[in-house]
């Protein structure tokens, strides 16, 4: 059986606030913990009403000082909004607090639309500098060597694993060519995940990090007692995305009976489409689905979502594919 993980967004949901949120967060992690989840991972995310973990390397420092021994990380970073040497920082901290139990995954997206890129002060050729930008990130963490002009204190030396993230054949061939385990965000952009994992494994070369080829997948799971309900949970998501692609989003909204049938059929296709590695049902659906993605894809670790309005209905979902 191949590892389970969590990835979480912080989800602010309609009628709660942010503090709320980081609360659920850190129960869902200390859930996971217990469940034998092997990393709880937070994705940085800018000027999204339902998503909370803007600053994510401060939200992995109160979920990892929370729990004990699940690994906790950032999936992901996305590099090109900020220097290396103050990412260096921040999770040469983490891992000093926390040690052999920190990770960071990196993209070159902004995570965010681009008037808040430009918020970020991102330039619009920022993302072009993502290869140089991971290398002199490496490059913080290792070993100090006599004369360094600029170091990372506290980070020098210290074991911090990197992940490279993506949703396209860019993420695939650099992370390959780095050596370096590689997340696709299959979750939300599963369109070229077969040939970006062609990609990863035939041009992968080994590191001191990785020795052979590890991918890791996204999934939607949406668990519950009966088929329907899960359906029923899976609809708060289907209306983020479509309430996105509106020009409209705002908090995680509630469930919504029927709400499939209101859309226009190229938004049913849309949703389809995005949405396409998303399992949703019963303990042995999930089961069932799950073993599907992972015979399909030859995936080594899942990363499952799941944007539930509810946080007793999302531990529960968390439980029945733990579970399965």
């Amino acid at each position: 059986m191949i590892p389970l993980s969590v990835l979480d967004l912080a989800p602010i949901v309609e009628g709660s606030d942010a503090t709320q949120s980081f609360r659920n967060s850190l129960d869902l992690a200390q859930h996971a913990e217990r469940w034998g989840y092997r990393r709880f991972w937070l994705a940085e995310h800018h000027n999204i009403p339902s998503v909370a973990s803007a600053a994510t390397a401060v939200l992995i420092a109160h979920v990892a000082g929370g729990t004990s021994t699940i690994r906790v990380g950032a999936g992901g970073i996305m590099l090109p909004n900020h220097p290396p040497l103050v990412i260096a920082e921040q999770f040469g901290t983490l891992a000093s607090l926390f040690p052999g139990r920190i990770d960071l995954g990196l993209g070159r997206a902004p995570g965010s639309d681009q008037v808040t890129a430009r918020a970020l002060r991102r330039s619009p050729a920022a993302g072009d500098a993502f290869p140089q930008d991971v290398l002199e990130l490496m490059a913080y963490f290792r070993p100090a060597e006599p004369g360094q002009a600029v170091r990372a204190v506290p980070g020098a030396g210290l074991d911090v694993p990197i992940w490279i993230l993506g949703s396209s054949l860019f993420g695939a061939q650099l992370a390959a060519a780095l050596g370096l385990p590689f997340a696709f965000a299959s979750h939300f952009a599963p369109a070229m995940l077969d040939s970006a994992l062609e990609i990863y494994r035939a041009q992968f070369q080994p590191s001191d990090q990785l020795a052979q080829p590890y991918a890791m997948l996204g999934v939607n799971v949406f668990a519950a007692e009966t088929e329907a309900e899960a359906r029923r949970l899976f609809t708060s998501l289907q209306q983020a995305f479509i309430n996105l692609r509106r020009g409209r989003p705002g908090p995680l909204k509630p469930p919504e009976n029927g709400f499939e049938q209101t859309l226009a059929p190229f938004e049913r296709a849309m949703l389809a489409d995005m949405l396409s590695y998303t399992v949703i049902g019963t303990g042995e659906q999930v089961r069932d689905g799950l073993a599907a993605i992972v015979a399909r894809t030859g995936a080594n670790e899942l990363m499952i979502a799941a944007q539930i309005y509810d946080h007793a209905a999302r531990l529960a979902s968390y439980e029945i594919a733990a579970g399965a």
